[in-house]
């Protein structure tokens, strides 16, 4: 470690030692060229402050972060949970590089994201990533069941499954033809499990039609949408085929198992929904969460005026006044929240007696 180094690291270590106090808060770590580059939070500021300076270089972490650090700022907060909130909009808007965001969650978690475009496909993803913008129906534990329900799902739909950077060409896109009689390594068209919008075997309209049957089904608006394999399996049956109606069972099983998932989800994402009061030593600093299907959509100091209490009814009033369609749904850049507030109240159940139902 060169002597200008430790001259730095020492003088952090003085802030820290003279200014920081155990109390929760977020903290940021800036380079000499004025770049965030690692942002972090604690339920006791000055003590995990403090430990980056017994860490071991170069084999933790915080002792790495540190060396690269010219300075070191921290930001008290009024409960662990504001901390928690706070760390996570720092870092999405931020984007530090020494920061893995939501990492421990999205390991256990999975979600389907919709992807864009004209030729709409279904993809199981553990996160949103730096994805603002998608729509996810989540979060699921279980990767892997999720993934094979979603592919019994395509099957029976006919929906594509491929790379989404793929080329598609719908039928009634004639500009684009000639084209291959045979799409090359698209199997799953040619055994009758795919449309095959990248050989203009389907119009648009009709591609989209089966893509919406599978997005009802996500938002509950549709049953499991296997007709064909239950009168396929009871043919095999009574054919006497019971290796091909047990493997036909399966399949309906998998997709039966995701119909469940999703109405636990659904019903999770609404008990997911209060004002969730948190008390502070001096009543001032008490501060009231709006949670809506796991998303904080307001936050105020705790009411303690007749004025300051209508002013905080009408502002859920406003939250719960426009409709939502697909209550199972989760817009990308929300991700990362609904994990982070689902994770917290499963770690700390006893906080959900601070929450108060939601009411107009």
């Amino acid at each position: 470690m060169t002597k200008a180094i430790e001259m730095r690291i020492d003088q952090l270590r003085a802030e820290v030692k003279d200014g920081a106090r155990d109390v929760p808060g977020t903290y940021q770590m800036t380079s000499p060229e004025g770049e965030v580059i690692y942002v972090g939070k604690s339920k006791a500021l000055r003590t995990r402050l403090l430990s980056y300076f017994r860490a071991s270089y170069p084999r933790d972490k915080g002792a790495r972060i540190l060396r690269e650090a010219a300075t070191l700022t921290w930001t008290p907060e009024p409960s662990e949970f504001a901390a928690l909130l706070q760390e996570l909009r720092l870092i999405k808007r931020l984007r530090p590089r020494y920061n893995v965001m939501m990492k421990r969650d999205a390991r256990y978690h999975a979600f389907v994201r919709i992807t864009g475009g004209h030729t709409p496909m279904l993809q199981v993803v553990r996160g949103a990533g730096t994805d603002e913008t998608g729509t996810y129906y989540g979060p699921f534990r279980g990767v892997y069941q999720l993934a094979e329900a979603i592919r019994e799902l395509n099957d029976l739909l006919g929906l594509r499954d491929c790379k989404p950077t793929l080329p598609m060409f719908y039928a009634d896109q004639p500009e684009l033809l000639p084209l291959p009689s045979r799409t090359p390594g698209c199997i799953r068209h040619e055994i009758g499990k795919c449309l095959g919008p990248c050989v203009a075997a389907v119009h648009q309209t009709e591609y989209l039609a089966a893509f919406g049957v599978a997005r009802d089904f996500l938002e509950g608006h549709a049953d499991a949408p296997h007709g064909p394999l239950l009168a396929q399996m009871t043919a095999a049956s009574e054919a006497l085929d019971y290796e091909r109606a047990a493997l036909l069972r399966d399949k309906v099983a998998r997709v039966d198992s995701l119909q469940a998932q999703l109405s636990r989800l659904r019903f999770a994402l609404e008990s997911l929904s209060f004002v969730y009061a948190i008390p502070a030593d001096e009543p001032a600093k008490a501060r009231s969460y709006v949670v809506r299907r796991g998303r904080v959509r307001h936050e105020a100091p705790t009411p303690r005026t007749a004025a300051e209490r209508r002013a905080f009814a009408e502002a859920i009033e406003a939250i719960l006044a426009p409709a939502d369609p697909a209550p199972a749904t989760v817009p990308g850049h929300e991700v990362d929240e609904v994990l982070l507030v689902a994770a917290w109240f499963k770690r700390h159940p006893k906080e959900l007696e601070r929450t108060t139902p939601l009411r107009g």
